[in-house]
This record gives C-alpha cells, sequence and structure tokens, in this order.
C-alpha cells in the first residue's frame, strides 16, 4: 500500500473491484481510478456519480449514480447527462487497516462537498396525476436512502398549506426544503418564508423541486439549463449532490396586496389555456393541446395597457410615458409600499420602483397574450423565454398583438423549442420592472380575462364587480398590477 499522512495527496493500492484484482488510485480531486481486465482505465467521479458508502470490515461498498451507457473505458461524464442508474462498487481492500484509511479519504471528500445532510420535504399527493407519494417511494427514497439523507416529509391537504408550513417550520433544523410536485407547492414555500419574521434568513435556505405534478417549468429549466436529461431521478441527484444558484423573486403588486413569484405571470390567450382547461384534467397532459386549438379557433383579444422598465439594450420598444405619468406612478409605487408596511409589521415587504431613473415605456393593445417570465420553461414541453436567466434582475416578456390564427397556430407549435420568439408578430423582450393594466375582450364589454401568475388565478375579470366569486381572488381584474425584481433573493438546488 502506498499512503502518506496527509490526506489530501493520493492513495493507491492493489485491491479487487467487483471480484478482479486490479491497481486503484484514490485522489485529491475525489476520483477512483483503476484499471480494467482489457487494459482500460476505469473511474468514478466522487461529485458526479456518487450517492454515499458503507463499509463491512475489508470490503467498501459505493453507492453510485451513473449514466446507464457508461462503459468500463468511460471515466466520468462531465457535460450532459442522459438516463442514470443505480450500480454498486465493492471494493476489497487487504486489510481492515487500508479500508479504514481508504474510508476516511473519501468520506472527507463527501463532507467537503457541503452535500445537505437533513432535508425537509414536501409533498404534494394531489397534483398532476396524483401520483407524487407512488413517485416519492419508488423513485425517491431509493436515492435518498443511498445518500444517507435523513428528512422529515409533510404531505399537504390544501391549497396554501404549503405556505403554512414554510412560515412555521424550524429550519435550523434542516439543510433545505424540497418540494415534491409541480411548480405551485414551490411558490407556496417561497411566499411562506418570506410571510416569516425571520424572511431575510429563511429565504437563505436552499429549495428544491423534483417534478410530479402537472407544470414541472422550474425542474425542467434547472436540469436544461446544463444539458441534464429531464427525470425525477436527474433532479433527486441534483439537490443531492448540493450545488446551489441564486434565484430571482418577483413581487407582484396591487395596493397593500403582494405575492411572490418565481416563474410567471400571464393573461390573455396562455392563461385562458391554463386556467379553463382545468376541465378536461381527465385528458391529461393533452387537456393543453386540446383547448390550445380551441381557443386558437374562438381566439379572443383583450383591451388593455402595458408599461415597462426596460433593461438595456431594449430601450427602443414600446412608446415613452409621460414625465407626469411616472412620477404618478413612481409615487404610487412608493405609496403602495408605506401601506404595506402599516399593514403588515412583519415579512419581506417587496421591491418598489423609485422616481429616480425612471424610465418607462409602454404599450397599447388589443393583445392576444402577454406572458412574462423569470425562468426558460413554463412546462417540461414548454418554453416560452429561451433567454431568461435565473438570477440576473430581469423578466423576460413576451407580448403578441395581432396576428391570423394560421400564423398564431405556428407559432404555438414552435414552443416546445422556444424558436417562436424569432417571429416578426412576437415581441420579446428584457424589463427590470412591468405593469399590467388588464382590460375588457374585444367585443364583450362585460367580459375580462384572467390573470394568472404560477399557475394561479390572482385576478379574473368574468365577473362583475358584486359578483360574490370576485372577492375569493387575490387581486382586483382592472387597476394597475406591478412585478418588480428582487435579483437572486432566494436560493435553490441547482445541478452543476
Amino acid at each position: 500500500m502506498t499512503a502518506t499522512g496527509n490526506a489530501a495527496l493520493t492513495l493507491a493500492e492493489k485491491v479487487r473491484i467487483d471480484g478482479s484484482v486490479a491497481e486503484a488510485t484514490l485522489a485529491s480531486d475525489g476520483a477512483l481510478r483503476w484499471s480494467s481486465e482489457n487494459g482500460g482505465e476505469c473511474c468514478l467521479v466522487f461529485d458526479n456519480e456518487v450517492l454515499g458508502l458503507e463499509a463491512a470490515g475489508v470490503r467498501i461498498t459505493i453507492r453510485a449514480f451513473v449514466e446507464a451507457h457508461k462503459s468500463p473505458a468511460f471515466c466520468g461524464g462531465q457535460g450532459g447527462l442522459g438516463r442514470r442508474v443505480r450500480r454498486d462498487y465493492v471494493l476489497e481492500m487487504p486489510t481492515e487497516e487500508a479500508a479504514s484509511i481508504w474510508m476516511d479519504k473519501i468520506r472527507a471528500y463527501l463532507d467537503s462537498l457541503g452535500r445537505p445532510k437533513r432535508l425537509f420535504i414536501v409533498i404534494n399527493p394531489y397534483g398532476g396525476k396524483k401520483t407524487a407519494l407512488r413517485i416519492f417511494d419508488t423513485e425517491i427514497k431509493p436515492l435518498l436512502v443511498d445518500a444517507n439523507i435523513i428528512y422529515t416529509m409533510k404531505e399537504t391537504k390544501h391549497q396554501l398549506h404549503a405556505q403554512q408550513i414554510a412560515k412555521t417550520v424550524d429550519l435550523l433544523k434542516f439543510d433545505g426544503i424540497v418540494c415534491v410536485s409541480g411548480d405551485g407547492v414551490l411558490v407556496e414555500v417561497v411566499n411562506g418564508l418570506l410571510q416569516r419574521e425571520d424572511w431575510d434568513s429563511a429565504i437563505q435556505v436552499p429549495l428544491g423541486i423534483i417534478p410530479a405534478g402537472t407544470g414541472n417549468g422550474m425542474a425542467k429549466s434547472l436540469l436544461d439549463s446544463v444539458g441534464d436529461l429531464y427525470s425525477v431521478s436527474n433532479a433527486t441527484f441534483a439537490v443531492i449532490r448540493g450545488y446551489r444558484r441564486s434565484l430571482d423573486v418577483v413581487t407582484v403588486a396591487q395596493g397593500k396586496t403582494k405575492f411572490f413569484s418565481v416563474l410567471m405571470l400571464t393573461w390573455g390567450l396562455v392563461a385562458d389555456i391554463d386556467i379553463e382547461s382545468e376541465k378536461f384534467r381527465w385528458m391529461g397532459s393533452a387537456r393543453l393541446d386540446f383547448y390550445s386549438l380551441l381557443r386558437i379557433l374562438k381566439l379572443r383579444m383583450y383591451q388593455g395597457h402595458v408599461q415597462f422598465v426596460p433593461a438595456p439594450g431594449y430601450e427602443t420598444y414600446g412608446e415613452p410615458v409621460r414625465q407626469s405619468v411616472c412620477d404618478s406612478n413612481a409615487k404610487l409605487c412608493k405609496d403602495d409600499q408605506r401601506d404595506t408596511v402599516n399593514f403588515s409589521l412583519c415579512g419581506y415587504q417587496g421591491l418598489a420602483v423609485g422616481a429616480d431613473g425612471c424610465e418607462w415605456r409602454s404599450m397599447d393593445g388589443p393583445f392576444i397574450s402577454v406572458w412574462i417570465n423569470n425562468v426558460p420553461w413554463a412546462g417540461e414541453d414548454v418554453m416560452p423565454a429561451p433567454n431568461a436567466k435565473f438570477s440576473d434582475g430581469y423578466l423576460d416578456a413576451i407580448i403578441i398583438k395581432e396576428c391570423s390564427k394560421s400564423v398564431l397556430l405556428s407559432l404555438m407549435l414552435k414552443m416546445s423549442d422556444g424558436s417562436y420568439c424569432k417571429s416578426p408578430y412576437v415581441t420579446y423582450l428584457k424589463v427590470k420592472a412591468f405593469r399590467l393594466e388588464p382590460g375588457k375582450r374585444v367585443g364583450h364589454p362585460t367580459k375580462g380575462g384572467i390573470v394568472d401568475s404560477d399557475g394561479e388565478v390572482i385576478a379574473r375579470g368574468d365577473y362583475s364587480d358584486c359578483d360574490s366569486k370576485q372577492e375569493n381572488n387575490l387581486m382586483s381584474y382592472g387597476p394597475p398590477i406591478q412585478m418588480t425584481v428582487d435579483k437572486g433573493l432566494a436560493t435553490i438546488f441547482s445541478p452543476r
């Protein structure tokens, strides 16, 4: 055996690996290499491929999660990843002393990665096809156990239950909160954390998302950003590995009312499809395709007005807003924040756009669709904002004002790869702040549309002001709804 007292140096040993004798080395960079029977080199990269390990006498079992096509001569993939499979590598050391030395070095390296050891898991058993519990038991739990992660699990019982859980959970006991659900539970958890008295430290707790719902845009965006295959197991492994990235949080405000978003806000065609297709949920994901076609054939347009603070490079979009209007809007933002502070003395108050540097621009309707995104993907097969970043401090706005039904259908068919945004009928820009004043449906002065944020209706215009159902919505339809971005406020587990 060649070993030194310095744990940072390489270990070398003649061992049996899966029953075959091999010269093995364990480097300080966390790579285990050994010669194969055919003379090639095998390699196992602990950061990218190892879940955990266990020891018994002279045997060390390394629990790995490797690419399905990995061959003996292939050494630890670093790029985009396809389907992974569980595999154990059994090392038989010559002595228990050697086994102890190697185990100590491997454990020290894994500990240095900062992986989570204790997780709080929130599961929505009612989302999507109501399979979250089965997915957890068959695909997620085995990986967590193999990674030696201790977890506490809580099922949601009703809407906003995850928000209540996040407001009261003892965060000091956990290294992260993981949502096994669609995007809705993640949004509720973010809102719950930001309503706490200790919101500024609570929102720094890493959040994880493992897809088990209808809309899985955040999980798809995270995995796709590094070229990983979108799957439950890859999303789980991203949490286990423990890498973190910052995530913008958007304050959606109307007067004293505030809501915090991490995914998107839609109004017009996309919101109508998302919400009204719920009555066809029995069709599964096909309901969205079916209802998209129906809504295009019976196309609606909406009067309205939008204003935005453009990101650098997008200053020519829209028309400049008169200074007097800009000053009035800035004052409104400040008044709103002041009133909110008086209304709620604890919790995050969100951002307001001040008068300094106020360079708002505007567009008038009618509109077919207004879609504001924080991440590239809205679902596992819908990519509305290919240029969106997780923490650039900007939102990506996609606006469609006028086009034929045939053109619109063609655009919808190109949303799976984001190429639709190259169409001259699509206005695509980045904004620091956005204000929406939704109006009535063209040709139907008594009907309005739906404002949908992260899959939930926040305002609906189909009811009269005196209708009791209108009171169930978070915001009113018609008055301005403003969105501002707090750059990198939250933290989320992410593939490297």
